[in-house]
């Protein structure tokens, strides 16, 4: 039996809310229509209850309650509940509704924040719809609003990873939000910040999730990058009062849009691994040449440092090769952007320096001295040609300062082995007269050029030898670059031999000692000076047998220079002592003084016309450096005789002593009638050192320089050396003439003699005209000459060859021939055969 109950009849109105779905909330609340609302998912009424009537009122927090309850009770519903809110937040931003919007977003931040369960990806992607709908609105409140939305969104840590959710769309939107140029300037600076903060929730996402490596890719960085560099450049109005206004507003709400960037710049490049860092870095620089910000460049340097304090030391060499490859791709442009590029390395460099710089090093210097290079070449066209300008030289001459000081903090930032490597490179680098074999190229610079790249490199040297200490002194000098920084020292150039005289100071001073040696002057009491030194080691007397006569000899060398100013011998007096303090044991002290003694008859006895100037500085060079000697060995006897002459000469000759040649004061005119006790003497320095145990029976030999190859490089040749090569020639004829016989003197021997004499005059001649030809005549003059021997050798050889071809020389074997079909042989005896007159002598 059924039973019928009987039903309320429903009013139109109420029939029209079932149908259409829609039920207000007096409806539900009152029960009057129970029929009604049981048929609505309670999903549906538990959303549409947090809706009040007027949107003013806000969310309604019971009922928000309610729904978060039954969101964490039934979280398989939360997908549905997302897709439910996100349909009323679209329509009510069609319908310009936009305080419901506030509302439906508030829900939604706390439904993600109280829910944490394995079905939230679902929910999550309603939300990020309805953070791409308020995006895409173009309103700037709802822009910041979904904005706010996702960095709330992005600090929540999802237990399970993500497959398929990208952020494509809201790197874009984000990146366009920080390049906001609307009118108003508050709303302005209030969406490039969550432009900022979009971006930064976006890495904060995605960086450490392993499945989102895809925002390291170039496109992502291309928008990301600029983005931040944008704000951070603090230029977004050329009104200053309008910029100064703003930030003032933005300070009193602690929002700074540059801050913000910088911030996030620093988290974005901190979360970089070692395979995307270029990916990170590529970016800044296109930023930078888009924009011009290498000239000035304060921001491109400030952006660098901000980069190499935020990325693992590791990672350093990183920045630096992009760098390098940035500024060989600008090789071309002004002298004023790659200043700018090479300040920007300078910097870098520096901060590298305390970290890891990577194992590319030679790379590195090969690039900065290519750099060097192509800067003087631009120099010298530059100067050449009618458009050059002084301006446009002295850009150049920054750009090689800044290579030169940016080489020196990359070397002084590498360790021992690394610095002598480096040490011997750019060494190698120096062009010399014979430097065919060197891997710089200089013949199109000419001697102008070749002079200027060899003081830039050398200045480069000096930077990366200073401070360098090695454990002994063979290390600091190898054969292999001692040799070629000696023949420098005798190139004809005042400033070059000063840097190499500079270099030998920073790699023998191992005890920090340059400093308290600077000046040519009589030192009253040296131990004032607190000079450190230690005992030589057996490494550093076994340098001194093997090598200390090349320095003696290129320190006499350096003296004999006719352009030589108070620097060139300041620096000769202070290698001098750096090498008593580092090196000397008694025998070397014994070799110093006859250097010194030596030094000082090339300064009496003038056979190479120095003038009068360099005779007296050199005189006093030797009466401060004997003053040194005399008290570093503390002989008393020695200090009493160095100390008697310096007397001497303060009260009648003072302008042998170096206080007054420092002011070129008082030159006399000659020095050919002085007096032995204003000099140095030989026998009574023996006579005081003999009494002290030390062997003296070398200082008894005058100290002549050994000739090497190094005089061909320099185009010199010392009269001292030819007295001394022919000295010892004529040593060894007369042992060997000791053992023939005597021969007899007559007429035709005396006349041969003579003529042998006038033969040996005319070779030299001959020769000595050679050798100038060769060093002032042109290069095609001398390629001219060349080219007619060599084609008179091959025209000989030519008629010879035609000779031999066209007619044989007959053989004594005989010939072959054939006859009736029978070979037969045809002998010719060898007193009958006719040779060509060419081969008959």
């Amino acid at each position: 039996m059924r039973r019928y109950i009987q039903v309320p009849r429903a009013e139109p109105e109420q029939v029209y809310r079932f149908n259409t779905g829609w039920e207000p909330r007096s409806v539900l609340s009152c029960g009057v229509c129970g029929c009604c609302g049981a048929f609505r998912p309670r999903y549906k009424r538990l959303v549409d209850n947090i809706f009040p009537e007027d949107p003013k009122d806000g969310l309604v927090k019971a009922d928000m309650e309610k729904l978060t309850f039954y969101a964490v009770s039934a979280p398989d519903k939360l997908d549905r509940i997302g897709k439910y809110l996100a349909e009323r937040l679209s329509r009510d931003v069609v319908r310009h509704r936009y305080g419901y919007v506030f509302i439906a977003m508030e829900a939604l931040d706390q439904l993600l924040m109280a829910c944490h369960s394995q079905s939230i990806n679902l929910f999550v992607e309603s939300f990020l719809q309805m953070v791409a709908k308020l995006l895409e609105s173009g309103e700037p409140e709802l822009q910041i609003l979904g904005s706010n939305s996702f960095v709330k969104f992005a600090n929540i840590e999802e237990d399970t990873a993500s497959y398929h959710r990208r952020y494509d769309f809201f790197v874009s939107q984000f990146s366009a939000m920080c390049h906001s140029y609307i009118d108003d300037l508050e709303s302005r600076t209030k969406i490039r910040i969550a432009g900022i903060k979009g971006i930064q929730g976006v890495v904060r996402k995605t960086v450490n999730d392993e499945l989102q490596t895809i925002i390291w890719e170039p496109q992502h960085m291309d928008k990301i990058v600029p983005s931040l560099l944008f704000n951070m450049q603090k230029t977004e109005d050329p009104d200053s009062e309008n910029n100064a206004h703003s930030a003032s507003r933005s300070a009193d709400k602690d929002e700074d849009p540059a801050a913000l960037a910088e911030s996030c710049f620093r988290e974005l490049l901190g979360r970089a691994a070692y395979g995307n860092m270029n990916n990170a870095i590529r970016p800044v620089l296109v930023h930078l040449d888009n924009h011009q910000l290498w000239d000035p460049n304060a921001f491109a340097v400030s952006c660098f440092k901000i980069t190499m304090y935020s990325i693992q030391a590791q990672h350093s060499h990183h920045v630096i090769q992009q760098i390098l490859r940035h500024l060989d791709t600008h090789n071309k442009d002004s002298p004023r952007v790659r200043a700018g590029i090479v300040q920007v390395l300078l910097e870098t460099v520096a901060i590298a320096a305390k970290g890891s710089i990577g194992p590319t090093v030679l790379e590195v210097f090969n690039t900065l001295l290519k750099h060097l290079r192509l800067s003087v070449d631009f120099e010298l066209s530059n100067e050449r040609s009618s458009t050059g300008t002084l301006s446009t030289s002295n850009d150049e001459k920054v750009v090689q300062d800044t290579i030169i000081q940016t080489i020196g903090f990359f070397g002084s930032s590498l360790p021992d082995y690394q610095r002598s490597e480096i040490i011997m490179f750019i060494m190698g680098k120096v062009p010399t007269f014979d430097a065919g074999s060197h891997a710089l190229d200089s013949s199109h610079s000419g001697e102008r050029g070749i002079r200027t790249i060899q003081i830039m490199l050398l200045r480069s040297l000096l930077m990366v030898t200073s401070g360098y200490k090695a454990k002994s002194i063979a290390a600091a000098l190898p054969s292999p670059f001692l040799e070629p920084i000696l023949s420098v020292s005798l190139m004809e150039d005042g400033e070059l031999r000063q840097l190499v005289l500079h270099i030998l100071h920073s790699l023998i001073d191992r005890h920090e000692n340059k400093a308290k040696l600077k000046g040519m002057r009589i030192i009253p009491d040296v131990s004032a000076l607190k000079i450190k030194r230690d005992k030589s080691s057996k490494q550093d007397i076994s340098f001194m047998k093997k090598q200390g006569q090349q320095l003696y000899r290129h320190i006499y060398m350096g003296c004999k220079e006719d352009d030589n100013e108070q620097k060139n011998f300041e620096s000769l007096f202070v290698a001098l002592l750096l090498i008593t303090i580092e090196l000397a044991n008694d025998e070397v002290i014994i070799d110093l003084i006859r250097l010194a003694l030596g030094i000082q008859d090339l300064a009496v006895s003038n056979e190479d016309n120095l003038p009068m100037y360099n005779r007296c500085a050199i005189l006093a060079l030797v009466a401060a450096y004997l003053n040194f000697l005399s008290q570093m060995i503390a002989v008393p006897a020695f200090c009493q005789h160095v100390n008697k002459v310096i007397e001497v000469r303060s009260k009648e000759t003072p302008y042998l002593l170096p206080e007054y040649i420092r002011e070129k004061y008082g030159v006399p005119k000659t020095l050919e009638t002085q007096d032995k006790s204003c000099l140095f003497l030989q026998n009574k320095i023996a006579d005081a050192l003999s009494g002290s145990g030390y062997n003296v029976d070398r200082l008894s030999v005058p100290y002549v320089p050994q000739p090497t190859d190094e005089d061909r490089i320099s185009r010199r040749k010392s009269i001292v050396d030819t007295v001394s090569i022919q000295v010892d020639i004529l040593g060894v004829s007369v042992q060997q003439d000791k053992t023939k016989m005597v021969e007899e003197i007559t007429f035709e021997t005396l006349k041969k003699a003579i003529d042998g004499q006038n033969l040996e005059e005319q070779e030299r001649e001959k020769r000595r005209q050679v050798i100038e030809k060769f060093q002032k005549a042109p290069f095609e003059e001398i390629a001219a000459q060349c080219e007619s021997k060599s084609n008179l050798l091959h025209d000989k050889l030519a008629e010879i060859f035609e000779l031999t071809i066209s007619r044989p020389p007959p053989s004594p074997s005989g010939s072959m021939s054939v006859a009736a079909g029978h070979v037969q042989y045809h002998s010719i005896p060898v007193y009958e055969m006719k040779f060509p007159d060419l081969c008959v002598y």
